[in-house]
């Protein structure tokens, strides 16, 4: 569901994404007619993706993330067709095969929903998820040039 990457800062561990939500949709067939508002599960979806894309980068695509909890999440306002949501990812925590984020999405710079994401890596489970990820992750405009390990100086990357 994310759409394009904002930023990457592998130091401070972090993923600005962005996601606009269609103006049409057979979501919102039900999700309210003549009042469309986009799903608070599909909000915690584009957070998560959002972490998994964080996770999978940090991790040069060695690992697959796969969501196993959302903790802490509130959905603070309606989001609309047409906005845009940015979405801030930034990892706490990757041991023991799990990896522990924080999100927030805001439209428009007004904070509508924010979770404690913890994901489950592994080995990828076919091959052919791995080369779909790093499709995606060129279509998003994942910055991928830099190793993953932190570096000395500042490695923030702009798309």
């Amino acid at each position: 569901m994310i759409d394009k990457v904002l930023a990457l800062d592998l130091d401070a561990r972090t993923l600005k994404t962005a996601n606009t939500v269609p103006e049409e949709s057979p979501i919102f067939e039900g999700h309210f007619p003549g009042h469309p508002l986009l799903p608070g599960v599909l909000l915690f979806e584009i957070m998560a993706q959002s972490c998994g894309m964080l996770l999978l980068r940090l991790h040069n695509y060695d690992r697959m993330a796969f969501l196993a909890s959302v903790d802490k999440g509130k959905l603070r306002t309606f989001v609309t067709p047409g906005q845009v949501i940015v979405v801030d990812a930034r990892l706490e925590h990757d041991g023991s095969g799990y990896g522990r984020l924080k999100a927030e999405g805001r439209v428009d710079g007004k904070l509508v929903c924010n979770a404690d994401i913890t994901l489950k890596t592994m080995p990828f489970p076919a091959p052919e998820l791995r080369g779909y990820l790093l499709s995606t992750a060129e279509r998003i405009g994942m910055p991928m040039g830099e190793a993953a390990a932190p570096a000395s100086s500042g490695n923030l990357s702009h798309v």
